[in-house]
């Protein structure tokens, strides 16, 4: 076969495989125009007085654990709120795909208003009472699954019910909750932070206040003050090694962020080594398993969250090697309890910021810590703030080889 038979092979099929992706393409985004559509439906139904109460009747529909007050309520429900939404769905998608035919971009976007029409007829159909079994994301019954990151599931639509009705407004993509920083609601949430005293530990307290969270600042200094951060704050003395103590305090905690730390600079001494790791890593690794321990009802997987600081030394070089040391050590043991976490577990992978532990950090603390809240509660999992974009390309390969191979080669107790 001579180069210029292959050239031909190759052309055909890149005129065949060219129109094929673009249609394809406008499936999916025919598709994602039916559920923004539905999104914004559904925030209009908590701001704008024509839709109120519609929507206030199918939040009224359900108890705790999802089961239905009563079918007539949940008829009305289906009727005046899901019914007029899956309509919004269907007029805006059909008005697409009429366009896309004049444009003679052909059939494919109609696939957006076939898909619109099936959350219609069956919208419709429990308005009557019949096939109740389709509305999936109210499936009564205890949470089993943590909230997912891209698809609406169970545990994450109950949020929007019973944790803070003014978020998680997705219905099956968490796109648009992303996009407005409506994943993750942290009014009323109470959130303990460790390091409080320190400069991220000061700036995460300021950041979740303005958040309308109700912070514990758990410091190993008596003699911090936090009087000019706010008056909602408790503050509550601990100790290294003593994690235990926090147990019943943190039977009520919502949220809590692992931010203490240690730098020993160049010191390798073997003190300096077990001061080390005795605060960066098992310190941090006794407080998360203390707090998981305290996920102990359904609704603790929807309301319960862990937030580690790992530092970026977990996947680059620092200038301290046994700060690098410990706190790659931290990160791998959260990737291998990552498996088996009763709740989400967020990691804080920070860049350099201007410390007493940094103090030629080039990013302020008042900065990292806005953007850490921000990413939160857009539901980034890998909180990664720096100035280093290899950073960006290192942890998630780095943490996906690790979570393969503790998966590949590890068990649970459970397993044997």
């Amino acid at each position: 076969m001579e180069l210029s038979d292959l050239s031909g092979i190759f052309g055909n099929i890149y005129a065949i495989s060219s129109p094929l992706a673009w249609q394809l393409g406008l499936a999916v985004a025919a598709v994602l125009v039916a559920e923004v559509v539905r999104d914004l439906y559904h925030l209009a139904g908590h701001y704008w007085a024509p839709l109120q109460a519609g929507h206030a009747l199918h939040h009224k529909a359900y108890r705790p654990d999802l089961s239905i007050v009563s079918l007539d309520l949940y008829r009305q429900a289906q009727k005046h709120n899901d019914v007029p939404e899956a309509l919004a769905m269907v007029t805006v998608t059909a008005l697409v795909a009429a366009w896309g035919q004049y444009t003679s971009q052909g059939l494919t976007l109609w696939l957006g208003c076939l898909y619109s029409a099936s959350f219609l007829t069956t919208s419709v159909a429990r308005s009557q009472g019949w096939l109740l079994k389709t509305d999936l994301t109210h499936k009564p019954g205890d949470l089993v699954t943590l909230p997912a990151q891209w698809m609406v599931n169970r545990t994450y639509h109950w949020r929007h019910h019973f944790d803070y009705a003014n978020a998680y407004y997705c219905g099956t993509f968490t796109l648009v909750d992303k996009i407005m920083g409506t994943s993750l609601s942290l009014k009323g949430k109470s959130v303990a932070v460790t390091g409080a005293s320190g400069t991220l530990g000061r700036s995460l307290i300021a950041k979740l206040a303005s958040k309308g969270a109700r912070v514990i600042a758990l410091t190993t200094s008596p003699q911090a003050q936090f009087e000019d951060l706010g008056t909602n704050i408790e503050v509550l003395q601990w100790y290294l090694g003593a994690e235990q103590e926090l147990r019943d305090r943190l039977q009520k905690v919502d949220i809590l962020i692992i931010n203490h730390g240690l730098n020993v600079n160049s010191d390798r001494d073997p003190a300096a080594v077990e001061r080390s790791f005795e605060v960066n890593t098992f310190s941090a690794w006794r407080l998360m398993n203390l707090f998981l321990d305290t996920v102990t009802e359904s609704r603790h997987k929807a309301l319960k969250e862990l937030w580690i600081n790992t530092s970026e030394a977990e996947v680059n070089p620092a200038f301290s090697p046994l700060y690098e040391l410990s706190k790659r050590t931290l990160g791998e043991l959260i990737t291998l309890r990552r498996l088996d976490a009763p709740c989400v577990i967020r990691k804080l992978v920070l860049g350099p910021f201007k410390s007493n532990l940094n103090p030629i950090g080039v990013m302020s603390a008042d900065w990292v810590a806005g953007a850490i809240v921000a990413l939160a509660q857009r539901d980034v999992r890998n909180i990664i703030v720096t100035i280093n974009p290899l950073t960006y390309i290192f942890l998630p390969v780095a943490e996906g080889c690790r979570s393969m191979y503790f998966r590949l080669f590890s068990k649970r107790k459970s397993d044997y």
